[in-house]
């Protein structure tokens, strides 16, 4: 399923979500002018590498230098191709909104970059030992997810799904979207972990500690005791 847009009406002008797809998309097509090598190891540099914090030995032969506790923030900001930063930066256009609104600007910076690291590091917990980078927006975005499925189980949802190259539109329930969204992270990230082969792809647990963060911290950097819920009007616009 596709996510296409969502009931919940911005309030307020998203700045930071914008700011933040801007920050996204600048630092891709700084990627997409490196050569393969000098991108290969802009992503070890500046990417999550577990086994960088947990086998210093392999981290001093492999050249990465002393510390680089940066990379939990820089990861958050580096993707891999054009269908990795189209579908992360279109997830945060359609969910980041609201949640800006009911942190504020300052807060919601605070509480997107903080999910993001806490998400890097659930997934260097889960595969220590990994010597592929994990990279990419949605961790942190995950972060966002887990706020919005706390904060607006109510609102519907317009997905997508295409059957048989006939695309199909119907709102379902955020709840519902997003409970499922990460219940399908968390048994592909148990998946991941049964197989001894360190291969690239999805940091599935990033995913899941990105959005059990956001579940857990969202209230804390709320502005305002709750968000207000769509009313009628609102609900015939997501009908549409």
């Amino acid at each position: 399923m596709i996510p296409i847009r969502d009931s919940i009406p911005c309030r307020s002008v998203p700045v930071v979500t914008r700011a933040l797809i801007l920050i996204n998309a600048l630092v891709f097509f700084y990627e997409l002018s490196l050569p393969d090598k000098s991108l290969d190891n802009f992503f070890y540099l500046f990417g999550i590498v577990p086994a960088r914090f947990t086998d210093p030995t392999w981290a001093n032969a492999a050249g990465f230098p002393a510390g680089g506790w940066w990379v939990f923030l820089t990861h958050q900001f580096l993707h891999a191709g054009w269908l990795h930063i189209l579908s992360n930066m279109w997830t945060l256009w359609i969910f980041g909104d609201n949640i800006e609104d009911v942190m504020g600007h300052l807060r919601y910076g605070v509480f997107y970059l903080l999910s993001g690291v806490l998400a890097g590091l659930t997934q260097l917990l889960a595969q220590p030992h990994c010597q592929v980078p994990s990279l990419g927006a949605s961790g942190a975005i995950a972060g966002v997810l887990g706020a919005y499925f706390l904060l607006y189980p109510k609102a519907q949802v317009t997905v997508l799904v295409p059957v048989f190259f006939r695309p199909l539109f119907f709102d379902v329930p955020a709840v519902l979207y997003l409970g499922l969204w990460f219940v399908s992270q968390l048994f592909n990230g148990t998946l991941a972990l049964a197989s001894p082969e360190q291969v690239g792809g999805i940091a599935f647990w990033a995913h899941v500690g990105g959005f059990s963060a956001g579940m857990l911290l969202c209230r804390l950097f709320l502005k305002q005791p709750r968000p207000a819920q769509p009313d009628a009007r609102q609900w015939q616009w997501a009908r549409r």
